[in-house]
């Protein structure tokens, strides 16, 4: 809610990845504001969204605002209680969890579902809740920072016999900081058999050794786009870019300049 939605839509972004939302075990959505003066409020239960119209304003003005270059909104999310809930009460359209994620599509006017796992890794429940996905009418994403022959399992069994652009796992967001500092976006791409969209941390004062200037940011995008060509580049996170004081401007120009055409 804090976001500054102007700066996000004119700055030449296209992806928003909105940090986070995770399952009840009940099949109830929450959303974790993630920001000091927010509450985590609880956004779609038993079929229905609840989070409020000015939540649901936020969020869908994205792709809508006057001048904005945003075309794709996602939401990001762990893994808690997915292998309980695929297991039972199951995937099908008339449980609340499938449910509840067509009535949040609606109210944000969402895109896609990232699936931000870094510890749980079961790959069986993983796949069929992004197939129960699909069939909302969600695409699936990945951001990986480690464990690259689960997500390789993922994507082989979620993406079996579809093409682009009717992929189901579309888009793989990676970490390249913190745990995922030392990954080379090339050898993702080859081992996953996808584009990749690396990810580095913009200037911050939470880990600031993993900090990276607008300018250290294109330094690395050129390098990495050189070796083999990328699915385009991102940051973690806008809250930081506030925070810092920072531009968007200058962290998008960056990537309209080494991956626009």
């Amino acid at each position: 809610m804090k976001s500054n939605t102007t700066a996000l839509q004119t700055s030449g972004f296209t992806t928003l990845v909105v940090f986070g939302v995770g399952i009840l075990d009940n099949g109830d959505i929450k959303y974790y504001s993630n920001t000091p003066g927010s509450v985590d409020v609880v956004v779609a239960s038993n079929g229905a969204y609840i989070g409020g119209d000015a939540l649901a304003e936020k969020m869908s003005s994205f792709k809508t605002g006057s001048g904005t270059t945003v075309n794709r909104l996602e939401i990001s999310m762990n893994s808690q209680h997915v292998k309980d809930l695929m297991a039972s009460p199951g995937p099908g359209s008339s449980t609340p969890l499938y449910r509840n994620f067509v009535a949040l599509k609606t109210a944000w006017k969402l895109d896609a579902v990232n699936n931000d796992d870094e510890s749980i890794y079961d790959v069986a429940s993983t796949v069929t809740f992004g197939k129960m996905l699909g069939s909302a009418g969600y695409k699936y994403t990945i951001a990986p920072y480690t464990n690259i022959n689960h997500w390789i399992n993922v994507k082989t069994q979620l993406n079996q016999g579809l093409t682009a652009p009717n992929l189901l796992l579309d888009q793989v967001y990676l970490q390249c900081y913190d745990g995922g500092s030392g990954n080379d976006p090339a050898g993702w791409q080859s081992a996953l058999g996808l584009k990749v969209v690396p990810l580095v941390w913009v200037t911050n004062d939470s880990k600031p050794s993993y900090g990276t200037t607008a300018a250290q940011a294109k330094t690395k995008f050129v390098n990495w786009n050189s070796k083999d060509a990328l699915g385009g580049g991102g940051y973690w996170n806008d809250y930081d870019i506030e925070k810092m004081g920072l531009s968007y401007q200058e962290y998008g120009k960056v990537l309209t300049s080494v991956f626009s055409g």
